[in-house]
Protein backbone atom coordinates (compact mmCIF):
# COMPACT_ATOMS: atom_id res chain seq x y z
CA UNK A 1 0.00 0.00 0.00
CA UNK A 2 3.00 2.30 0.33
CA UNK A 3 3.68 3.65 -3.15
CA UNK A 4 4.36 6.87 -5.00
CA UNK A 5 5.94 10.14 -3.93
CA UNK A 6 7.07 11.10 -0.44
CA UNK A 7 6.10 14.40 1.18
CA UNK A 8 8.77 17.16 1.18
CA UNK A 9 10.75 15.19 -1.45
CA UNK A 10 10.93 14.66 -5.20
CA UNK A 11 11.57 10.96 -4.70
CA UNK A 12 9.21 7.98 -4.83
CA UNK A 13 9.09 4.67 -2.97
CA UNK A 14 9.64 2.50 -6.07
CA UNK A 15 12.94 4.23 -6.98
CA UNK A 16 14.27 3.67 -3.45
CA UNK A 17 13.19 0.01 -3.41
CA UNK A 18 14.96 -0.79 -6.69
CA UNK A 19 18.12 1.14 -5.78
CA UNK A 20 18.39 -0.25 -2.25
CA UNK A 21 17.36 -3.86 -2.70
CA UNK A 22 19.39 -4.67 -5.80
CA UNK A 23 22.35 -2.29 -5.74
CA UNK A 24 23.19 -0.94 -2.32
CA UNK A 25 21.98 -3.46 0.25
CA UNK A 26 24.25 -6.42 -0.81
CA UNK A 27 27.41 -4.27 -0.83
CA UNK A 28 26.56 -2.57 2.46
CA UNK A 29 26.01 -5.92 4.16
CA UNK A 30 29.43 -7.09 3.03
CA UNK A 31 31.06 -3.94 4.45
CA UNK A 32 29.29 -4.25 7.82
CA UNK A 33 30.60 -7.78 8.28
CA UNK A 34 34.20 -6.54 8.21
CA UNK A 35 36.18 -6.11 11.45
CA UNK A 36 36.26 -2.32 11.30
CA UNK A 37 32.46 -2.06 11.26
CA UNK A 38 31.39 -4.99 13.40
CA UNK A 39 32.97 -3.83 16.69
CA UNK A 40 31.22 -0.94 18.43
CA UNK A 41 32.30 0.51 21.75
CA UNK A 42 29.38 1.19 24.06
CA UNK A 43 28.68 1.86 27.72
CA UNK A 44 25.56 -0.12 28.63
CA UNK A 45 25.90 0.69 32.34
CA UNK A 46 25.11 4.41 32.21
CA UNK A 47 22.22 5.27 34.55
CA UNK A 48 19.03 6.74 33.09
CA UNK A 49 19.32 10.54 33.52
CA UNK A 50 15.57 11.29 33.42
CA UNK A 51 13.79 8.94 35.82
CA UNK A 52 14.52 6.15 38.30
CA UNK A 53 15.17 3.20 36.07
CA UNK A 54 13.27 0.44 37.80
CA UNK A 55 12.34 -1.35 34.58
CA UNK A 56 12.49 -5.11 35.01
CA UNK A 57 15.79 -6.63 34.07
CA UNK A 58 17.66 -3.33 33.95
CA UNK A 59 21.44 -3.38 33.56
CA UNK A 60 22.19 -3.85 37.23
CA UNK A 61 20.27 -7.10 37.58
CA UNK A 62 21.03 -9.03 34.42
CA UNK A 63 24.26 -10.82 33.57
CA UNK A 64 25.73 -10.64 30.10
CA UNK A 65 25.22 -13.97 28.40
CA UNK A 66 28.19 -15.19 26.32
CA UNK A 67 27.88 -17.43 23.27
CA UNK A 68 28.68 -21.12 23.84
CA UNK A 69 32.33 -21.26 22.80
CA UNK A 70 31.78 -23.95 20.16
CA UNK A 71 29.47 -21.56 18.27
CA UNK A 72 32.05 -18.78 18.13
CA UNK A 73 34.74 -18.78 15.40
CA UNK A 74 38.26 -19.35 16.76
CA UNK A 75 39.29 -15.77 16.00
CA UNK A 76 36.61 -14.30 18.22
CA UNK A 77 36.82 -16.63 21.21
CA UNK A 78 37.50 -14.89 24.48
CA UNK A 79 38.64 -15.48 28.03
CA UNK A 80 36.43 -15.76 31.08
CA UNK A 81 32.95 -14.62 32.04
CA UNK A 82 31.75 -13.43 35.41
CA UNK A 83 28.19 -13.44 36.63
CA UNK A 84 27.11 -11.01 39.31
CA UNK A 85 25.57 -12.58 42.43
CA UNK A 86 22.32 -10.68 42.24
CA UNK A 87 21.94 -11.75 38.61
CA UNK A 88 21.58 -15.35 39.78
CA UNK A 89 18.54 -14.46 41.85
CA UNK A 90 16.31 -13.25 39.03
CA UNK A 91 12.65 -14.10 38.72
CA UNK A 92 11.37 -15.96 35.65
CA UNK A 93 10.21 -12.98 33.61
CA UNK A 94 13.56 -11.35 34.02
CA UNK A 95 15.33 -14.54 32.98
CA UNK A 96 13.24 -14.66 29.83
CA UNK A 97 14.03 -11.04 28.90
CA UNK A 98 17.68 -11.51 29.83
CA UNK A 99 17.98 -14.69 27.79
CA UNK A 100 16.67 -12.91 24.72
CA UNK A 101 18.11 -9.46 25.43
CA UNK A 102 21.56 -10.20 26.82
CA UNK A 103 24.60 -8.77 25.08
CA UNK A 104 27.47 -11.08 24.19
CA UNK A 105 30.69 -9.12 24.73
CA UNK A 106 33.16 -11.86 23.77
CA UNK A 107 36.20 -10.62 21.85
CA UNK A 108 39.34 -12.46 20.83
CA UNK A 109 42.73 -11.40 22.19
CA UNK A 110 43.77 -10.44 18.66
CA UNK A 111 40.76 -8.14 18.32
CA UNK A 112 41.39 -6.57 21.71
CA UNK A 113 44.92 -5.63 20.59
CA UNK A 114 43.61 -4.13 17.35
CA UNK A 115 40.94 -2.05 19.10
CA UNK A 116 43.50 -0.50 21.43
CA UNK A 117 45.09 1.04 18.35
CA UNK A 118 41.83 2.31 16.86
CA UNK A 119 41.76 5.24 19.25
CA UNK A 120 44.98 6.51 17.68
CA UNK A 121 43.08 6.92 14.43
CA UNK A 122 40.24 8.88 16.05
CA UNK A 123 39.33 12.55 15.93
CA UNK A 124 36.48 14.39 17.62
CA UNK A 125 34.18 17.39 17.18
CA UNK A 126 30.82 18.92 18.00
CA UNK A 127 28.12 16.32 17.82
CA UNK A 128 24.39 15.77 17.67
CA UNK A 129 24.61 12.96 20.20
CA UNK A 130 25.45 12.47 23.82
CA UNK A 131 28.34 10.16 23.00
CA UNK A 132 29.52 7.57 25.48
CA UNK A 133 32.81 8.28 27.16
CA UNK A 134 34.67 5.53 25.34
CA UNK A 135 37.54 5.79 27.84
CA UNK A 136 35.23 4.93 30.75
CA UNK A 137 36.01 1.56 32.38
CA UNK A 138 32.35 0.67 31.76
CA UNK A 139 32.63 1.11 27.98
CA UNK A 140 33.19 -2.19 26.18
CA UNK A 141 33.56 -3.33 22.60
CA UNK A 142 30.63 -5.38 21.41
CA UNK A 143 30.60 -7.59 18.31
CA UNK A 144 27.45 -6.49 16.45
CA UNK A 145 27.36 -9.69 14.39
CA UNK A 146 27.06 -11.75 17.58
CA UNK A 147 24.33 -9.44 18.88
CA UNK A 148 21.85 -9.01 16.02
CA UNK A 149 18.90 -6.69 16.45
CA UNK A 150 15.76 -8.81 16.85
CA UNK A 151 12.77 -9.47 19.07
CA UNK A 152 13.88 -9.55 22.73
CA UNK A 153 10.64 -9.73 24.71
CA UNK A 154 11.11 -6.07 25.75
CA UNK A 155 7.66 -4.49 25.44
CA UNK A 156 4.76 -3.11 27.46
CA UNK A 157 4.85 -0.03 29.74
CA UNK A 158 8.66 0.25 29.89
CA UNK A 159 9.14 0.31 26.12
CA UNK A 160 6.11 2.61 25.72
CA UNK A 161 7.57 5.06 28.24
CA UNK A 162 10.75 5.43 26.16
CA UNK A 163 8.95 6.21 22.89
CA UNK A 164 6.38 8.40 24.62
CA UNK A 165 9.15 10.48 26.19
CA UNK A 166 10.82 10.85 22.77
CA UNK A 167 7.66 11.93 20.95
CA UNK A 168 6.00 14.02 23.65
CA UNK A 169 9.03 15.89 24.98
CA UNK A 170 11.51 16.00 22.12
CA UNK A 171 9.63 16.39 18.83
CA UNK A 172 8.77 20.10 19.18
CA UNK A 173 5.15 19.04 19.77
CA UNK A 174 2.80 21.00 22.05
CA UNK A 175 1.20 18.96 24.84
CA UNK A 176 -2.35 19.69 23.65
CA UNK A 177 -1.76 18.07 20.24
CA UNK A 178 -2.16 14.32 20.71
CA UNK A 179 -0.29 11.86 18.54
CA UNK A 180 -2.48 9.52 16.46
CA UNK A 181 -3.28 6.30 18.37
CA UNK A 182 -1.20 7.46 21.33
CA UNK A 183 -4.21 8.05 23.55
CA UNK A 184 -6.10 4.91 22.63
CA UNK A 185 -9.02 4.73 20.23
CA UNK A 186 -10.67 7.95 21.37
CA UNK A 187 -8.66 10.33 19.16
CA UNK A 188 -9.81 12.10 15.99
CA UNK A 189 -7.93 9.87 13.56
CA UNK A 190 -4.90 12.13 13.86
CA UNK A 191 -6.61 15.12 12.18
CA UNK A 192 -5.49 17.64 14.82
CA UNK A 193 -1.98 16.19 14.81
CA UNK A 194 -1.56 16.24 11.03
CA UNK A 195 -3.01 19.74 10.81
CA UNK A 196 -0.38 20.81 13.37
CA UNK A 197 2.39 18.94 11.50
CA UNK A 198 1.46 20.58 8.20
CA UNK A 199 1.59 24.00 9.84
CA UNK A 200 5.10 23.75 11.33
CA UNK A 201 8.32 24.61 9.49
CA UNK A 202 9.97 21.99 7.30
CA UNK A 203 12.76 21.40 9.85
CA UNK A 204 10.40 20.53 12.72
CA UNK A 205 8.31 18.38 10.42
CA UNK A 206 11.46 16.59 9.26
CA UNK A 207 12.52 16.01 12.88
CA UNK A 208 9.24 14.27 13.69
CA UNK A 209 9.40 12.20 10.50
CA UNK A 210 12.97 11.07 11.21
CA UNK A 211 11.99 9.83 14.69
CA UNK A 212 8.85 8.15 13.33
CA UNK A 213 10.96 6.54 10.56
CA UNK A 214 13.48 5.26 13.11
CA UNK A 215 10.62 3.84 15.21
CA UNK A 216 9.14 2.14 12.12
CA UNK A 217 12.52 0.71 11.15
CA UNK A 218 13.08 -0.79 14.61
CA UNK A 219 9.58 -2.31 14.55
CA UNK A 220 10.27 -3.89 11.16
CA UNK A 221 13.45 -5.52 12.51
CA UNK A 222 11.53 -6.94 15.49
CA UNK A 223 8.78 -8.27 13.21
CA UNK A 224 11.26 -9.72 10.68
CA UNK A 225 13.43 -11.47 13.30
CA UNK A 226 10.78 -12.69 15.70
CA UNK A 227 11.23 -15.69 17.98
CA UNK A 228 8.97 -18.17 16.17
CA UNK A 229 10.07 -21.36 17.91
CA UNK A 230 11.82 -21.83 21.23
CA UNK A 231 12.36 -25.44 22.24
CA UNK A 232 15.24 -27.29 23.87
CA UNK A 233 16.35 -28.56 20.46
CA UNK A 234 16.26 -25.29 18.51
CA UNK A 235 15.50 -21.59 18.44
CA UNK A 236 14.03 -20.28 15.21
CA UNK A 237 13.80 -16.59 14.28
CA UNK A 238 11.87 -15.31 11.29
CA UNK A 239 9.13 -13.03 9.95
CA UNK A 240 6.01 -12.69 12.09
CA UNK A 241 3.31 -11.41 9.72
CA UNK A 242 0.73 -10.83 12.48
CA UNK A 243 3.17 -8.64 14.43
CA UNK A 244 4.00 -6.72 11.24
CA UNK A 245 0.31 -6.15 10.41
CA UNK A 246 -0.51 -4.93 13.92
CA UNK A 247 2.09 -2.19 13.50
CA UNK A 248 1.66 -1.28 9.82
CA UNK A 249 -1.59 -2.56 8.28
CA UNK A 250 -3.67 0.39 7.00
CA UNK A 251 -6.95 -0.88 8.45
CA UNK A 252 -5.60 -2.10 11.81
CA UNK A 253 -3.70 1.15 12.41
CA UNK A 254 -6.46 3.37 10.99
CA UNK A 255 -4.22 4.76 8.28
CA UNK A 256 -1.15 5.26 10.49
CA UNK A 257 0.85 2.24 9.23
CA UNK A 258 1.49 3.52 5.69
CA UNK A 259 2.43 6.96 7.08
CA UNK A 260 4.98 5.32 9.39
CA UNK A 261 6.47 3.43 6.45
CA UNK A 262 6.69 6.59 4.35
CA UNK A 263 8.62 8.15 7.23
CA UNK A 264 11.01 5.18 7.08
CA UNK A 265 11.70 6.04 3.42
CA UNK A 266 12.20 9.67 4.42
CA UNK A 267 14.80 8.56 7.00
CA UNK A 268 16.46 6.45 4.28
CA UNK A 269 16.76 9.50 2.00
CA UNK A 270 18.26 11.69 4.74
CA UNK A 271 20.92 9.11 5.69
CA UNK A 272 21.65 8.32 2.02
CA UNK A 273 22.12 12.03 1.36
CA UNK A 274 24.61 12.25 4.22
CA UNK A 275 26.64 9.37 2.74
CA UNK A 276 26.76 11.09 -0.63
CA UNK A 277 27.95 14.33 1.00
CA UNK A 278 30.70 12.84 3.17
CA UNK A 279 32.61 11.24 0.26
CA UNK A 280 35.51 13.81 0.31
CA UNK A 281 36.30 12.91 3.94
CA UNK A 282 36.79 9.22 3.10
CA UNK A 283 38.42 9.73 -0.31
CA UNK A 284 41.55 11.29 1.18
CA UNK A 285 44.56 8.97 0.74
CA UNK A 286 45.41 9.44 4.44
CA UNK A 287 42.11 7.98 5.63
CA UNK A 288 42.38 4.31 6.60
CA UNK A 289 39.90 1.77 7.90
CA UNK A 290 42.62 0.70 10.29
CA UNK A 291 42.37 -2.78 11.83
CA UNK A 292 45.98 -3.90 11.47
CA UNK A 293 45.40 -6.16 8.41
CA UNK A 294 46.76 -3.99 5.62
CA UNK A 295 45.48 -5.73 2.47
CA UNK A 296 42.07 -6.39 4.00
CA UNK A 297 41.86 -2.76 5.16
CA UNK A 298 42.60 -1.52 1.62
CA UNK A 299 39.98 -3.88 0.20
CA UNK A 300 37.36 -2.57 2.65
CA UNK A 301 38.24 1.05 1.89
CA UNK A 302 37.66 0.33 -1.83
CA UNK A 303 34.29 -1.21 -0.99
CA UNK A 304 33.45 1.77 1.25
CA UNK A 305 34.24 4.23 -1.56
CA UNK A 306 32.22 2.13 -4.02
CA UNK A 307 29.21 2.39 -1.68
CA UNK A 308 29.67 6.16 -1.26
CA UNK A 309 29.96 6.70 -5.03
CA UNK A 310 26.84 4.58 -5.46
CA UNK A 311 25.06 6.74 -2.87
CA UNK A 312 26.16 9.83 -4.79
CA UNK A 313 24.80 8.42 -8.06
CA UNK A 314 21.25 8.11 -6.64
CA UNK A 315 19.09 10.19 -9.02
CA UNK A 316 16.51 11.70 -6.63
CA UNK A 317 18.38 12.93 -3.56
CA UNK A 318 16.69 14.84 -0.77
CA UNK A 319 17.47 18.56 -1.03
CA UNK A 320 18.59 19.64 2.43
CA UNK A 321 19.02 23.24 1.26
CA UNK A 322 15.46 23.87 2.39
CA UNK A 323 16.69 23.31 5.98
CA UNK A 324 17.62 26.39 8.02
CA UNK A 325 17.46 28.54 4.90
CA UNK A 326 15.61 31.63 6.24
CA UNK A 327 16.82 34.50 8.41
CA UNK A 328 20.39 33.66 9.50
CA UNK A 329 19.88 34.43 13.16
CA UNK A 330 16.60 32.48 13.35
CA UNK A 331 18.12 29.61 11.35
CA UNK A 332 21.10 29.35 13.73
CA UNK A 333 18.76 29.31 16.73
CA UNK A 334 16.57 26.62 15.17
CA UNK A 335 19.59 24.51 14.22
CA UNK A 336 20.87 24.61 17.80
CA UNK A 337 17.40 23.68 19.09
CA UNK A 338 17.31 20.81 16.60
CA UNK A 339 20.72 19.60 17.80
CA UNK A 340 19.79 19.77 21.50
CA UNK A 341 16.50 17.94 20.99
CA UNK A 342 18.34 15.17 19.19
CA UNK A 343 21.02 15.06 21.87
CA UNK A 344 18.29 14.56 24.45
CA UNK A 345 16.91 11.60 22.51
CA UNK A 346 20.35 10.00 22.51
CA UNK A 347 20.39 10.34 26.33
CA UNK A 348 16.97 8.67 26.62
CA UNK A 349 18.52 5.53 25.10
CA UNK A 350 20.29 5.02 28.46
CA UNK A 351 16.83 4.44 29.96
CA UNK A 352 16.08 1.40 27.77
CA UNK A 353 15.75 -1.62 30.06
CA UNK A 354 16.90 -4.38 27.67
CA UNK A 355 20.60 -4.56 26.78
CA UNK A 356 20.24 -5.43 23.11
CA UNK A 357 17.56 -2.78 22.57
CA UNK A 358 19.78 -0.28 24.38
CA UNK A 359 22.81 -1.24 22.28
CA UNK A 360 20.97 -0.88 18.97
CA UNK A 361 19.03 2.19 20.15
CA UNK A 362 22.27 3.97 21.05
CA UNK A 363 23.97 2.93 17.83
CA UNK A 364 21.07 4.00 15.58
CA UNK A 365 20.58 7.38 17.27
CA UNK A 366 24.33 8.04 17.09
CA UNK A 367 24.27 7.03 13.40
CA UNK A 368 21.39 9.39 12.61
CA UNK A 369 23.02 12.15 14.69
CA UNK A 370 26.20 11.67 12.63
CA UNK A 371 24.19 11.91 9.39
CA UNK A 372 22.67 15.22 10.58
CA UNK A 373 26.11 16.50 11.59
CA UNK A 374 27.34 15.74 8.03
CA UNK A 375 24.39 17.49 6.36
CA UNK A 376 24.92 20.58 8.50
CA UNK A 377 28.69 20.64 7.85
CA UNK A 378 28.66 20.81 4.05
CA UNK A 379 30.80 23.95 3.86
CA UNK A 380 33.44 22.40 6.13
CA UNK A 381 33.49 19.14 4.15
CA UNK A 382 34.04 21.01 0.89
CA UNK A 383 37.15 22.66 2.39
CA UNK A 384 38.81 19.39 3.50
CA UNK A 385 42.37 19.31 2.12
CA UNK A 386 43.43 16.21 0.18
CA UNK A 387 46.22 15.49 2.63
CA UNK A 388 46.88 16.31 6.24
CA UNK A 389 44.29 16.71 8.99
CA UNK A 390 40.73 17.68 8.01
CA UNK A 391 40.48 20.80 10.19
CA UNK A 392 36.95 21.87 10.95
CA UNK A 393 35.26 18.57 10.12
CA UNK A 394 36.10 15.31 11.86
CA UNK A 395 34.44 11.95 12.37
CA UNK A 396 35.49 9.59 15.16
CA UNK A 397 35.68 5.88 14.52
CA UNK A 398 32.58 5.54 16.76
CA UNK A 399 30.65 7.94 14.52
CA UNK A 400 31.78 6.15 11.35
CA UNK A 401 30.76 2.72 12.68
CA UNK A 402 27.43 4.11 13.92
CA UNK A 403 26.73 5.99 10.66
CA UNK A 404 27.14 2.94 8.43
CA UNK A 405 25.50 0.45 10.79
CA UNK A 406 22.53 2.77 11.33
CA UNK A 407 22.11 3.12 7.57
CA UNK A 408 22.54 -0.65 7.32
CA UNK A 409 19.54 -1.04 9.66
CA UNK A 410 17.36 1.30 7.55
CA UNK A 411 18.52 -0.39 4.34
CA UNK A 412 17.62 -3.77 5.90
CA UNK A 413 14.15 -2.44 6.78
CA UNK A 414 13.48 -1.43 3.17
CA UNK A 415 14.62 -4.89 2.05
CA UNK A 416 12.47 -6.62 4.71
CA UNK A 417 9.43 -4.66 3.50
CA UNK A 418 9.79 -6.33 0.11
CA UNK A 419 9.88 -9.69 1.90
CA UNK A 420 6.69 -8.93 3.88
CA UNK A 421 4.97 -7.71 0.69
CA UNK A 422 5.73 -11.04 -0.99
CA UNK A 423 4.54 -13.07 2.02
CA UNK A 424 1.27 -11.09 2.21
CA UNK A 425 0.64 -11.42 -1.53
CA UNK A 426 1.09 -15.18 -1.32
CA UNK A 427 -1.37 -15.34 1.60
CA UNK A 428 -4.17 -13.64 -0.37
Amino acid sequence: QVTGYLDDCTCDVETIDAFNNYKLFPRLNQLLESDYFRYYKVNLKKPCPFWDDSSHCGMRDCAVQPCPSDEVPDGIRSGSYKYSEEANNRHEECEEAERLGAVDDSLSTETREAVLQWTRHDDSSESFCEADDIHSPDAEYVDLLLNPERYTGYKGPDAWKIWNSIYEENCFKPQNVKRPLASGRGDDGGQTFYKWLKGVCVEKRAFYRLISGLHASINIHLSARYLLQDTWSEKRWGPNVTEFQQRFDEVLTRGEGPRRLKNLYFLYLIELRALSKVLPFFERPGFQLYTGHESRDEEMKDLLLEILHLAKSFPLHFDENSFFAGNKKEAAKLKEEFRLHFKNISKIMDCVGCFKCRLWGKLQTQGLGTALKILFSENLIEKIPESGPSYGFQLTRQEIVALFNAFGRVSTSVKELENFRNILQNMR
